[in-house]
């Protein structure tokens, strides 16, 4: 008798490969062109409050999408769909245990997976609309590449920090603009490594005080066996603060 239960316990292991390889929740990290405030997530009937982007949950695996509902403060809410696909680890399920094996792991939800690791929340900001005091002192509606320096906006010294766990990852940055006619877009550069702390301009030429709005810093964090993390700063609202600054919990690449 002791045989025979030991004989279906093995089957029973080896019939669900994918389920235990798997699991039934997959890792999906979630990520935003430039909120940088507190995040609400809500998904699987889970919720998460005052989280920061990027972040990584865990969804169902199954046939179903995911539906994934974001808030935050002065932004439209928003919302993410995570479809699932075939998941080619219930390939060695059929190899070591067969239909029976597959069958399990249909029934668990281990046989489907997130089609991508990374998705993108597309929140929309909610623009406030205030009237310019006439007595202000009015910039350049536009500044040309032969006259960098022109406004103060772009002469503005702000303190960078950056820092990652672990630390040693490399800092990428560049310029985002909607307004290309003003300020135009840059490619990545090179900041430096984790930890980083440096009092400097963005120096971005063509930056006013009536388009800083309109213009982001992108901040790229690269460590070789994890996944990149992006982030994205209004210029406004970092000049105003006089800091640019952000922590980057760095997540392991699985591949």
């Amino acid at each position: 008798m002791k045989k025979v239960l030991m004989y279906v316990a093995t089957a029973l292991l080896l019939t669900s490969c994918a389920s235990i390889i798997s699991g039934s929740k997959a890792k999906v990290t979630l990520k935003s062109n430039y909120v940088t405030s507190p995040v609400n997530l809500r998904y699987d009937d889970k919720v998460e409050t005052d989280v920061f982007l990027p972040y990584t949950i865990k969804v169902k695996r199954g046939f179903k999408p995911t539906e994934v509902y974001a808030s935050a403060e002065g932004y439209e809410d928003a919302k993410v769909t995570i479809d699932k696909k075939f998941n080619t680890t219930s390939v060695w399920n059929i190899l070591a245990g067969g239909i029976p094996g597959f069958a399990i792991d249909a029934a668990t939800g281990a046989m489907m997976k997130p089609k991508e690791k990374e998705y993108e929340i597309p929140f929309i900001g909610i623009k406030e609309y205030t009237e310019v005091p006439k007595t202000r002192k009015q910039e350049p509606e536009r500044v040309s590449r032969e006259h960098a320096g022109a406004t103060s906006m772009e002469k503005t010294i702000v303190r960078w920090y950056f820092d990652s766990d672990p630390q040693g990852a490399r800092i990428f940055w560049r310029v985002i603009s909607s307004v290309p006619e003003e300020v135009k877009n840059t490619n990545e550069l090179w900041l430096g490594s984790t930890p980083f702390e440096e009092t400097r301009s963005f120096n971005i030429v063509g930056l006013t005080e009536e388009n800083a709005q309109d213009v982001q810093i992108e901040i790229k964090i690269k460590r070789k066996g994890y996944m990149d993390q992006t982030k994205r700063f209004n210029v406004r609202q970092a000049l105003d603060q006089q800091e640019i600054s952000s922590f980057f919990e760095l997540v392991k690449d699985a591949e």
